[in-house]
């Protein structure tokens, strides 16, 4: 559902708790705003995600910040980006243009690929990645050396499919970040199921709390006064 469809249904909870005198009914309503607050929260959280994804998208070669361990530099920064046929990874390595060919070599399995660049600037570097999130082609896979960047091309096993994460535990850690709340609840759709069993379990009093509360909600939005 929309933010402002969730914004209206917040706005409409917000009357009826303000006429709600029945204990009750204005847990109920009390319950159902937290969650329709708790909803916008997490739409406004994932448009910003979305956004930042995007952003990241446009900028794929990532400045490296390398971690050293002894000789051997651990590459753990890169961008990443797709096409239909291939996953492409950059790596920002200043000067790996005037290394060797020979010095800059990737191995690549079905499901993983490790670099190594040979005597830059004194060190090796490395970088392993392993479990990524479909198969590729070992046969199709390759690498270019660009200025100041290593451009690994993993090619798909399966033609035209979207990579929404590079590996495997990318995918589970995001996925463990989602809230456990069923997101495709239409929130009106649950005020509506509590407001109905408090009205039909309730007796005369709530019913009239109920039916006056919704009329005077009604009136109020119809004339398009918003401000609570």
């Amino acid at each position: 559902m929309a933010s402002e469809e969730l914004q209206k249904d917040l706005e409409e909870v917000k009357v009826l708790l303000e006429k709600a005198t029945r204990k009750r009914v204005r847990d109920a309503l009390t319950a159902e705003k937290s969650k329709i607050e708790t909803e916008i929260k997490n739409k406004m959280q994932q448009k910003s995600q979305k956004k930042a994804e995007l952003l990241d998208n446009e900028k794929p070669a990532a400045v490296v910040a390398p971690i050293t361990t002894g000789y051997t530099v651990k590459i753990s920064n890169y961008g990443w980006d797709q096409s239909d046929k291939f996953v492409k990874i950059y790596i920002t390595l200043t000067g790996v243009h005037q290394v060797p060919t020979e010095n800059v070599q990737v191995h690549f399995t079905e499901r993983s690929f490790d670099l190594l660049v040979k005597n830059l600037n004194g060190k090796s570097y490395s970088m392993i990645v392993n479990n990524l999130l479909k198969p590729i082609s070992v046969e199709g896979s390759s690498k270019k050396v660009k200025t100041d960047t290593v451009l690994i091309l993993c090619r798909k096993k399966v033609e035209n499919t979207r990579w929404d994460y590079l590996t495997q535990v990318e995918k589970e850690c995001k996925e463990k970040e989602k809230p456990s709340y069923d997101t495709e609840t239409d929130p009106s759709e649950g005020l509506m199921n509590v407001l109905k069993k408090i009205y039909e379990d309730g007796d005369d009093d709530m019913k009239q709390t109920i039916n006056k509360a919704w009329v005077e909600s009604r009136e109020k939005q119809a004339k398009g006064d918003t401000e609570f």
